[in-house]
């Protein structure tokens, strides 16, 4: 059922080297714009936006037109086909073969992985529900190099939806590869870490802590990555309303940090952080924005030149086993093939990294 293309799915499907390599072109583009204006004439990217997005689809189309190339795809899936009822696999099927990559956000988790299945050219993940984003990633990384000089010996909070937010996620399992890095987990009970990322960043060895407090713990940090409490992540209401203000960074919290700490987000923001923050020179999140389209750049130039296949289902598919994760995209495209990863009487989903038990 795979097709052979070169895709990124997920960044820790590659060595540290490619993320490194990735982020050193990304620099040098921002640096050189003009060695670059005409990296990509003839070539077209498809962007596939399911979920509404400004950032990370507009970087991309300014990215590959700033490259040269052409740029086709929609932004709501109810003026696409999708609205009648296309299936995932037909729509990228057949965009495909009008593009040379496909950029795709989507809001199940899996549905990069499920789209490179079958299509007939790389495919990007540009975030898929709560799971992942590797672009962001990729983007937070060139930012820290930027900012911080060095991608290791970092101590790094992450506040706000650590459940939901697949930027920390992402970012966690990259982080984690480098050197000496701690991780502050800042967050409600209701809304931790999921332990697979935490079982990552153990495997990594890399560290973190827990904590319910920023004020606690902002006088400490190398780099402090705030998030948005997501509401469309949540079933409810009045579950979302019971976090919503649970964090928000103002400029007397921020007079407790230290004069080299940096503010990352990867936006949008809705009240987690003032906007009186902006004028502070430690708040980059809108160079960080701006970081994002030159290692789209780098990125896309990379995808479009690299031409060794890569297998995405590694596991295996066990009779009669699903998902259980009602946000995976296998529970939505059920012709997928349900394949997971490990033996015994725990397994994880090859699509969404869910942890599923089997009973004796």
């Amino acid at each position: 059922m795979e097709a052979s293309y070169q895709h990124l799915i997920d960044l820790n499907d590659y060595p540290v080297s490619w993320w490194n390599q990735i982020v050193a072109l990304g620099a040098d583009i921002k640096e050189h714009p003009q060695r670059y204006t005409h990296a990509c004439v003839g070539k077209v990217m498809a962007t596939l936006f399911y979920e509404p997005s400004t950032r990370t689809q507009m970087s991309f189309q300014a990215a590959m037109i700033r490259l040269g190339g052409s740029i086709i795809g929609f932004d709501n899936p109810a003026t696409s086909s999708v609205s009648k009822g296309e299936s995932l696999k037909d729509t990228t099927k057949i965009v495909s073969n009008y593009a040379d990559i496909l950029i795709i956000r989507h809001p199940m988790a899996g549905a990069a992985k499920a789209a490179a299945l079958t299509t007939d050219c790389p495919v990007i993940n540009a975030g898929d529900g709560g799971h992942l984003h590797p672009t962001q990633t990729l983007t937070d990384l060139l930012t820290l190099r930027v900012e911080k000089g060095r991608l290791d010996g970092l101590t790094v909070g992450l506040c706000g939806d650590l459940l939901n937010g697949r930027t920390v996620h992402s970012l966690c399992k990259a982080l984690s590869c480098y050197k000496n890095n701690h991780f502050v987990l800042i967050s409600t009970p209701e809304l931790r870490l999921p332990f697979y990322v935490k079982d990552i960043i153990k495997a990594n060895g890399g560290t973190f802590t827990e904590v319910s407090s920023l004020d606690q713990v902002i006088g400490s940090l190398d780099v402090l990555y705030m998030t948005r409490i997501q509401q469309e992540r949540f079933t409810s209401e009045e579950a979302y309303l019971a976090q919503k203000d649970t964090y928000v960074l103002d400029a007397k919290k921020m007079s407790r940090a230290r004069p080299d700490m940096i503010v990352l987000h990867p936006l949008p923001r809705v009240d987690e952080i003032t906007v009186e923050v902006d004028q502070d020179p430690r708040a980059m999140y809108f160079k960080q924005a701006h970081y994002g389209m030159y290692v789209r750049m780098a990125l896309i130039m990379t995808m479009l030149e690299n031409q060794n296949p890569s297998r995405l289902l590694k596991g295996k598919v066990h009779k009669g086993v699903c998902c259980k994760n009602p946000s995976c995209i296998t529970q939505q495209e059920h012709y997928l093939p349900k394949s997971f990863r490990g033996e015994g009487t725990t397994l994880e989903c090859e699509y969404c990294d869910e942890r599923l038990l089997l009973e004796h």
